[in-house]
């Protein structure tokens, strides 16, 4: 670890117009803290910058002494890549800025903005980008990673919304990234990851959304775990393109629509969210509620931004978290077994497997138009 003295800290402050903390400073601890709780790293040097010129000379800062860099905009990194120990930290959660235009269906968004930032800004509109499930979750990690939400099947993943981008290089050039200008770049940071420079501003298209949705929430006990696990399988391959669908292996929360007997049971539990009439949401989700006995449902309009922050208390910030995922391409009679056979044997009320349906506008998108990892096969 290269030791940054105090010198070194005052030319930053002098080249940086945001704030710039060390371990000593007021705002040091809030500044590291990151969503997992699991991670708990302490850098030498934070540098809260407010602008590109900002990032570019700080860049230049860690390179001349050596230093780790690391990025956090939302602080949402489940694995900590948003904090090193002894590096420097590009913290750009001072870049809150939202500009709307919805004549051109364009929103223009920091990067340290988070998607409860951008539903509240775009939805005055009655607009959308395809975002993440939690409400806190930063848009920068996200958005470069691919961003899967509950918009997957009718509008696709956030990257594919992505329009244009300004970035830092790691040489220190203010870039932009857009379809004309560095086009293989704008092909990197949709999906590729954040390796390719310091997203600062993104740039995305918005879809027509809301205000109001509607969702058919149902659970069943965990002693019907299988049986209610292959029912989903077979429901979900019949529902129109363009709802969202989330199937969870999961604990009951103590919200008031379910029943005090059941708060905190283990599950299984079916999303099904609308983005068109009631009468269309109400038809789609009859066969559940006529067919399959859940021990509770809910089936009720309400407000996208809400639908967005639906699973917020699963996700507290702090939590301790570890996570694995894997792409299936069927969900198997096997595949469900081992679901219910290991759902019944969970002690932790935040341990949760998470299914999400890959299709319609996901899969719509070629293989090579974007860096995203993942197949873009229906899964």
């Amino acid at each position: 670890m290269t030791q940054v003295l105090e010198s070194d800290v005052a030319a930053l402050r002098k080249s940086c117009t945001g704030v710039v903390v060390t371990r000593d400073d007021d705002g040091y601890h809030a500044g590291r803290s990151i969503w997992n709780g699991a991670i708990d790293r302490r850098p030498a040097v934070i540098a809260r910058c407010s602008s590109g010129v900002d990032v570019a000379a700080t860049i230049e800062f860690a390179r001349t002494r050596g230093l780790e860099i690391s990025v956090r905009g939302g602080g949402h990194s489940g694995a900590g890549y948003s904090v090193s120990d002894g590096g420097l930290m590009i913290h750009l959660g001072d870049m809150k800025q939202v500009r709307v235009d919805s004549a051109a269906r364009r929103a223009v968004c920091g990067g340290g903005v988070t998607w409860g930032d951008v539903d509240a800004a775009t939805q005055a509109h009655g607009l959308a980008v395809p975002g993440g499930i939690v409400s806190h979750t930063g848009i920068g990690g996200l958005t470069l990673g691919g961003g899967l939400g509950w918009l997957n099947a009718k509008a696709g993943l956030t990257a594919d919304y992505l329009v244009a981008a300004e970035l830092v290089t790691a040489s220190g050039r203010i870039v932009r990234a857009s379809a004309e200008k560095n086009p293989n770049l704008f092909w990197a940071i949709r999906g590729g990851g954040g390796n390719f420079g310091v997203v600062t501003s993104f740039e995305y298209r918005l879809h027509e959304v809301g205000p109001l949705v509607h969702i058919g929430y149902f659970f069943w006990g965990s002693d019907r775990a299988a049986e209610a696990l292959r029912f989903c399988r077979d429901f979900v391959k019949g529902l129109p393109d363009d709802m969202g669908v989330g199937i969870s292996g999961v604990n009951a929360s103590p919200r008031p629509y379910v029943p005090e007997q059941h708060h905190y049971a283990p599950g299984v539990a079916l999303i099904v969210v609308g983005f068109g009439s009631a009468e269309e949401h109400q038809r789609a989700v009859r066969p559940v509620r006529q067919e399959a006995a859940p021990l509770f449902e809910l089936v009720s309009p309400l407000p996208y931004t809400n639908l967005q922050k639906l699973v917020d208390e699963g996700f507290p910030w702090g939590i301790l978290n570890y996570d694995k995922a894997l792409y299936i391409d069927e969900f198997t009679d096997d595949v469900i077994h081992v679901f219910a056979e290991h759902l019944a044997k969970k002690t932790s009320l935040m341990s949760m497997v998470a299914i999400q349906r890959l299709n319609g506008a996901y899969e719509r998108v070629g293989e090579d138009e974007t860096a995203f990892g993942g197949s873009r096969a229906a899964t």
